[in-house]
């Protein structure tokens, strides 16, 4: 897994419906659930007219966590839900990526909500590890 500034990435020899199928399956299996789902290459085709290679944005949510933190601060939806993204390189592989919830919930300031994002950080990592 490579960092980047505000979260973390990995890129894997898979084809792109394999890693849909495949972090579907292992978000899942960590508790989180697909809440929003935004497929740019049909978006980008649907509003502009444009090809775009296979790109797609998941909003994961764990919803045990999701209530822990909205219980400490109501503020805390705008940092929600987690995002994980995935597209398709030129050689075929597949970057993967997810948004640092911990880098997220620091903005808060508050030590609660920031273990909190320590443990959809670790859940997270550990699914897309999986694939």
């Amino acid at each position: 897994m490579k960092d980047i500034n505000y979260g973390y990435q990995r890129t894997v020899p898979l084809s792109f419906q394999a890693v849909d199928q495949k972090i579907r399956d292992a978000l899942k299996d960590a508790g989180f659930g697909i809440i929003t789902e935004i497929d740019l290459k049909k978006t980008f085709k649907e509003k502009l007219d444009l090809k775009f290679k296979p790109y797609k944005i998941f909003g994961a949510c764990n919803p045990k966590l999701a209530i822990d933190a909205i219980n400490l601060d109501h503020n805390v939806g705008l940092l929600m839900p987690c995002n994980v993204i995935f597209w398709q390189n030129d050689d075929k592989t597949v970057t993967i990526s997810y948004i640092s919830a911990e880098t997220q919930l620091s903005n808060t300031n508050n030590d609660k909500l920031i273990q909190i994002g320590q443990r959809v950080d670790n859940m997270i990592s550990n699914a897309i590890q999986s694939i």
